[in-house]
This record gives C-alpha cells, sequence and structure tokens, in this order.
C-alpha cells in the first residue's frame, strides 16, 4: 500500500490533537446537563433521568457515526466539482467508507489533504450530535417513553443535525454562500434542539403539576438546586475548547471561522468570556431579583448562546454587551411558553430564544462582512464570497426550524398515533426509578431493617436464664432477622 508522509507532517497532527480535544471537550457539556437535569428533577426521577440522557447521547451518536457525516461533506464535493457528489461523500465516510477506514499516511493528499483532521471532525460531529440530543431530552424530562426518545435521538444524529450543518454551518454549505454565518453551532445545535424541544414538549405535555394542581399531588420539585450550578461550571470548562474546535486552523497562515472568516484564538477566547461575564451578571441580578437562584447558573450559558454566531467576528465589547441580552431574551422567551401552557423552563428559553435573537442580530452588527468561501478556491467558492445580511440570518433560522420542527411533529404523531408519546401518569407519579428499573437511586441496604437495627441497639431488659446463675445464657439476644 503507497505511502504518503505528507499526511503526519507535525502541523497536521497539532491540528489533529487540537480538534480532538474539543471533540472530547463537548462530552463535557454532556456531563453538565446531567448535572443540571439531576438537579432540577424529582429525587424519585433522577436515576432514569440520567439513563435516558446518556442513552439518547449515545443513540444519536450513532446515528451520526453510521451515516450522518457524509450529509455534512456533501457540500465540500459540490464546491471541489466531485461527480455524483453526495453519493461520493457516502462512499468516502459512512462507518465502512474508504477514508474512515484507511489510516492517513495511505490516503493520497490530492484526494484527501490533512486526513487526520478531517477523520477526528468526524468525531467533532459525533459528540457535537450527542449534545444536541441530550440538550433535546433535558425539555422533556421525567415524562417522555424510552423508544420514542431513542428513536428520535436517532433520526436527529442521522439525519436532521447533520442536515442543518449542511445548509448552514461550513464554509461551503448553501446558505453560508449566501450570506448566513455560525460559528459556534448555534443553528445545528441551539436552534435545532431548542425547535425539536418546542414540538416536542408541547405534544408530550406538561409534567404533572406544572401549571395546575394535580389530584395526586404531584408536581415539579427540584431534588438539589446546587447541581446546576456544578453542571454550569462543567460546560463552561468545556466551551473554550469546543469554541477553537469551530473554526479552520491553517498552518503557518492563522485561525478562520467555520466559515473561513477572518478571526483569531486569542480574540476568540477573549470574546467567549466576556460572552460568558455579560450573561452571568445579568443572570446573577435576574436571581436576586426574582429570588429564581437558576438564573444565576443559567445566565452565563445563555450569554455564549446568544453570541454564537458573533465570537469569530465581533468584538469583546459587543460580546460582553449581547452576551448580557441572553438572560433577558431567556426570561421573555420562558415568560411567553409559560402562557402557551408549553412546560419547559430550560432549553427553548435557554437555546432557541437567544439563538435566534442572537443570530439576526450579528446580521445588523456585523452587516457586509464576508463570510463563507474555501481557501484556494475561486468564483462563486472563493473566500469572501458572501456577506452577512440580517435576512440571510433570517432564512438560516427558517431553515433549521423547518428542519428540525416538521420531522420532530411528524414523529410525534406517529408514536402518539402507535404506542404513545408519555410514559404513564402512575409511573410518573410512582416516580421513574422504581417504576422502569426497580429501585431507589437513594436507596440504603438497611432501610428495610431499621426496627431490627434499632432493636439491637436497645436490646431491652434482660431476661433471667432458666439455668441459674451460671453465667451460662444470662441473656436473651433479640433477633436480628425479624
Amino acid at each position: 500500500m503507497p505511502q504518503f508522509p505528507e499526511q503526519a507532517s507535525t502541523n497536521w497532527i497539532l491540528a489533529a490533537f487540537i480538534y480532538t480535544v474539543g471533540a472530547i471537550a463537548v462530552l463535557l457539556v454532556v456531563v453538565g446537563l446531567v448535572f443540571i437535569d439531576v438537579g432540577l428533577v424529582r429525587r424519585r426521577n433522577v436515576l432514569d433521568t440520567t439513563l435516558q440522557k446518556i442513552g439518547a447521547a449515545m443513540v444519536g451518536g450513532l446515528g451520526t457515526l453510521l451515516i450522518g457525516y457524509p450529509i455534512w461533506q456533501w457540500q465540500f464535493n459540490q464546491a471541489f466539482g466531485l461527480p455524483r457528489p453526495f453519493r461520493q461523500a457516502v462512499q468516502d465516510w459512512w462507518l465502512g467508507g474508504a477514508f474512515t477506514s484507511t489510516a492517513s499516511r495511505h490516503i493520497d493528499p490530492a484526494a484527501l489533504p490533512e486526513a487526520d483532521v478531517l477523520q477526528i471532525f468526524l468525531v467533532f460531529f459525533v459528540t457535537f450530535t450527542m449534545a444536541t440530543v441530550a440538550l433535546i431530552h433535558t425539555g422533556v424530562v421525567e415524562r417522555i417513553k424510552p423508544i420514542p426518545l431513542y428513536v428520535m435521538s436517532f433520526v436527529v444524529g442521522a439525519v436532521l443535525s447533520p442536515l442543518v450543518g449542511y445548509l448552514c454551518w461550513g464554509s461551503l454549505s448553501p446558505l453560508t454562500l449566501r450570506g448566513t454565518h455560525d460559528f459556534d453551532g448555534v443553528f445545528p445545535l441551539y436552534i435545532t434542539a431548542g425547535t425539536f424541544v418546542l414540538v416536542l414538549a408541547w405534544r408530550v405535555g406538561p409534567r404533572l403539576g406544572a401549571f395546575r394542581e394535580h389530584p395526586s399531588g404531584a408536581r415539579p420539585a427540584s431534588q438539589n438546586l446546587s447541581f446546576v450550578g456544578i453542571g454550569m461550571l462543567l460546560i463552561l470548562l468545556a466551551l473554550p475548547f469546543v469554541t477553537i474546535g469551530s473554526g479552520f486552523i491553517v498552518p503557518d497562515v492563522g485561525f478562520f471561522g467555520i466559515s473561513f472568516t477572518e478571526s483569531g484564538i486569542g480574540v476568540v477566547i477573549i470574546n467567549l468570556f466576556a460572552a460568558i461575564l455579560g450573561g452571568a451578571v445579568v443572570g446573577l441580578l435576574l436571581a436576586y431579583r426574582r429570588r429564581e437562584p437558576t438564573w444565576a447558573f443559567l445566565g452565563p450559558i445563555s450569554g455564549v448562546v446568544v453570541t454564537g454566531t458573533l465570537l469569530d467576528i465581533g468584538t469583546a465589547w459587543q460580546c460582553l454587551l449581547v452576551g448580557a441580552l441572553g438572560p433577558l431574551v431567556g426570561l421573555g422567551t420562558a415568560t411567553v411558553l409559560r402562557r402557551l401552557g408549553i412546560d419547559d423552563p430550560k432549553v427553548v428559553p435557554l437555546a432557541l430564544g437567544p439563538g435566534v435573537v442572537g443570530a439576526i442580530l450579528t446580521g445588523f452588527l456585523k452587516w457586509g462582512t464576508p463570510t463563507g468561501g474555501y481557501i484556494g478556491l475561486d468564483g462563486p467558492h472563493a473566500v469572501g464570497v458572501g456577506q452577512i445580511t440580517p435576512w440571510w440570518q433570517l432564512a438560516g433560522v427558517v431553515a433549521t426550524m423547518l428542519v428540525a420542527g416538521v420531522p420532530a411533529l411528524l414523529m410525534c404523531l406517529i408514536f402518539e398515533r402507535f404506542g404513545g408519546l408519555r410514559a404513564d401518569v402512575a409511573d410518573e407519579i410512582a416516580g421513574l426509578d422504581m417504576a422502569r428499573w426497580g429501585v431507589r437511586n437513594s436507596s440504603d441496604d438497611l432501610a428495610a431493617s431499621v426496627p431490627a437495627v434499632a432493636a439491637v441497639a436497645d436490646p431491652g431488659p434482660t431476661v433471667p436464664d432458666p439455668a441459674g446463675p451460671t453465667g451460662i445464657g444470662e441473656a436473651a439476644v433479640p433477633s436480628t432477622t425479624s
């Protein structure tokens, strides 16, 4: 088999390592979402919530690994003029494809330069989907059945999120070439997940007691709000590495946004922390003003979401001020949802609302900024061929919401017709940990024998031994088996 040592250059190996760190960092986002949900659900649903979220993330990631990634690669085959570009992308990049199954040093750079980087980018996409699906699950915790959740997760990973990425995220995507701009995955992650949850939460219905009293007395209850803060910190720990992975590293040239916009690693990280701190301070003010501590924990995340399309091309001041809008947009979105009777206090207010507002606001703030294209190409695919405008940002929002929302509604209607989406009311009241797994997450091995343990600790009065004062059998020992 021929060898191509240029594929193993130090520059490309270093870039592959950086993208590997970014891909793994996305898993920290999933961990953070687990902590957030564990803190906000009822104690008797903690185990099932954790298991469902991890299971859904794995199933969604499998969908991307099997067949989803070729959908995103399709844009590059089109731009480089390959015949049958989609079919070729599938042949090259599905799980058993030529590029996914061959070591980089055996791949001709004329066919695939920087092969290691693009292979690692497949893993980045897989973990990105895992975060998207984990976020979708967050919107319907404590009430959705597992089979509909896992089927939908696979469809999101195999088709929907990669299709949004093909349309809106990438330097050669159809809408990017016309002026739609993204950087931190606002379209394929936040707006996709938020739209899907909007439909799914509507069809599944609110948690028992969320808007009106339930006869059983069941109602939403947070088992440990401090876990939300831990989850937020884990997500913030991951974000710098995820953000660096959302761009192109060109050796001896520099760092560019995913749509080949002029940027830099240092500028992006400064902008990211400006957005985090802007959202954090306003979230803190809302938390004290409303006596709702979750805003202090989730404010920084909303600040990142609302600036996700701006981080690579904005200034630190712009990201600070726009990031400060995140919690306010989230609060307004949550208020609208409550009036509509849709029970989702997290995903739509923090992902969809700020994601949409931030994307369109970027269109105004950076109107006319060049975007799209690929280095070395000219004509309709040259770098900077598109220009950012508010209407092309709106076009990206509408396209994303249609790609995510219409299939979500169709799948909901199918599952409602065959088996239903929602867990049985009796199971919700009893707790899904016990109903589905027959255990309590916080059970104790001595809980069932507390009376016996108490008897051992306090054996009561001594019973005289009928044998007399011989010292044998002077006291009766209470049984610990009763």
